[in-house]
């Protein structure tokens, strides 16, 4: 990792927090040794709500998993336990909540364009008379959808004499020997008195103890969600993010070329604050990639492009804010570049800080941390998967270097994450003069990739025994462990809170501790 002026990013570089130490604490979805990963149980989205008790994932089939902290319905015992020194679980556990289908395959008529299901973003919105909130979006179409504790309606049992109900259910009576049954509508039924069915005549005046069921309310509650708004229309191109903003009320979507305001209340009316699309799309140098409104101030929101920089811009400059307030962006280094320099330096997500002073970014090959404070560069890089350089042209021929990483922060801002290929996922300090950085994979042993020096010099991948050819998928890295490039760790985040992670490893739901 390389720091840049990290004593004058505010933060503290005298003491150096320890490194963590994680464990694995769960896993939701575990495929067992051989089973078949089908493509819509794939995960493709992770987001804890703020209070970090609620967690929702989405997949490529278009579903929301909902899942609640264990003990989030039994805090309010929690201080009579800590006041009789009982143990309490020190790291958070999950269990499953409810599960909704928030997207369908979808076609454009007009476009002759198929629209897929997949869900691409989820975002918490903010709680209101102890219901949840939360925004889907798949390429086209945002949803809010609400979750809210429903008291379970069950059909009352009929209210029936006894002394008149015998073995099969019927109801005794002298003319059920008749061999034609009269049915309750007036007819008859031709069929012999001993044919094994719970059909019985009606006496005059019917039988008195008879009663209508009755829906009754129980005690019992289950969660049940609703769509309370739909917005749609609004984007041309694929929706790559959606981001909420602190004044609770609105929130925004980004698509390749635009990004739009929207009000929760109102559907069917954004408003385009950024359009990067020129007169002439043959003229078209950089694209949209990701778009996040500043933690607390409602005014401010970045988004970044596929040429590597950032741009932050400010609401209240103007209506449309296609001139940024601050441009990040790491200056080339000098040399000759290569055909995939601008791939790899495409920006795939950033992320704000929790104070809303750092700004984090992930492209292909690196994790940079900015300072919103100081645009002539990252304070901080971090290499993800150096040993991937001399194999770019055959992650080109597999379309492994379109991947799109995400990132993510710790609550308290020490400490960042991303993910790599073989669904390992690396963890590193962020305070200036850390050297924490710890490689995990997404497996019940998490520890078992051991972490790769970055003091160790890189051995070239033709001189080992195992050599990718072109179009492969298979290999090893610098330190001769295998790589996967179709097993690949997207998605994951991070507890607002706690030192807990939660990522995607295809179906599968890790979570860990530290």
């Amino acid at each position: 990792m390389n720091w840049n002026g990290a004593e004058d990013a505010g933060r503290p570089a005298a003491s150096l927090p320890p490194p963590l130490e994680w464990k694995f604490s769960q896993v939701f979805g575990e495929r067992t040794a051989g089973e078949e990963v089908q493509e819509v149980d794939i995960i493709s989205a992770i987001e804890f709500d703020k209070s970090g008790d609620h967690l929702a994932t989405g997949d490529r089939g278009g579903r929301v998993v909902l899942f609640e902290r264990a003990d989030v319905r039994d805090r309010g015992s929690q201080g009579d336990l800590e006041r009789q020194d009982y143990p309490i679980s020190r790291h958070p556990e999950f269990r499953y909540k409810t599960e909704f289908q928030s997207h369908e395959p979808e076609f454009d008529y007009l476009k002759s364009l198929e629209i897929e299901e997949k869900i691409n973003k989820i975002r918490w919105c903010q709680t209101a008379s102890g219901a949840l909130f939360l925004l889907s979006t798949n390429d086209k179409t945002i949803k809010l959808w609400k979750v809210q504790e429903k008291k379970v309606k069950r059909i009352s049992e009929m209210n029936m004499d006894d002394s008149q109900v015998v073995g099969n259910g019927s109801v005794a009576s002298s003319s059920a020997t008749s061999p034609r049954a009269y049915l309750p509508n007036g007819g008859c039924s031709e069929r012999p008195h001993n044919y094994p069915s719970s059909d019985f005549s009606f006496p005059p005046g019917g039988f008195p103890s008879l009663h209508l069921p009755v829906v009754v309310m129980c005690q019992e509650t289950s969660p049940v969600a609703r769509c309370r708004r739909i917005y749609a229309h609004a984007h041309d191109y694929h929706i790559n993010s959606i981001s909420n903003n602190s004044d609770g009320e609105t929130f925004i979507s980004a698509d390749d070329l635009r990004i739009n305001l929207w009000n929760l209340e109102i559907s069917n009316q954004s408003f385009n604050i950024v359009d990067v699309k020129p007169a002439n799309m043959e003229d078209l140098t950089e694209v949209i990639t990701s778009a996040e409104f500043h933690p607390t101030h409602c005014n401010m929101l970045a988004y970044s492009s596929s040429k590597g920089s950032i741009r932050l811009i400010d609401l209240r400059q103007s209506a449309l804010c296609d001139n940024n307030f601050k441009l990040f962006e790491e200056h080339e280094a000098p040399g000759p570049k290569s055909f995939f320099t601008e791939i790899i330096a495409s920006i795939s997500d950033i992320k704000f800080a929790k104070d809303g002073r750092h700004i984090l970014s992930r492209d292909y090959m690196t994790l940079k941390l900015w300072d919103i404070n100081m645009d002539a560069g990252p304070v901080a890089t971090f290499q993800i998967h150096e040993y991937l350089r001399p194999k770019l042209c055959d992650l080109y021929e597999n379309d492994s270097i379109f991947d799109k990483f995400e990132c993510c922060l710790s609550g308290d801002g020490l400490r960042v994450a991303t993910g790599s290929y073989n669904n390992l996922f690396r963890v590193f300090g962020c305070v200036p003069g850390s050297t924490e950085a710890t490689t995990l994979e997404a497996s019940k042993n998490p520890m078992r990739r051991h972490v790769q020096n970055p003091a160790r010099p890189a051995r070239s991948l033709g001189s080992l025994t195992r050599v990718v050819r072109r179009g492969e998928t298979t290999g090893v890295d610098a330190n001769g462990n295998s790589y996967d490039f179709t097993t690949k760790l997207l998605h994951l985040a991070w507890h607002p809170t706690e030192n807990s992670i939660a990522c995607a490893a295809a179906n599968s739901l890790y979570m860990y501790y530290a």
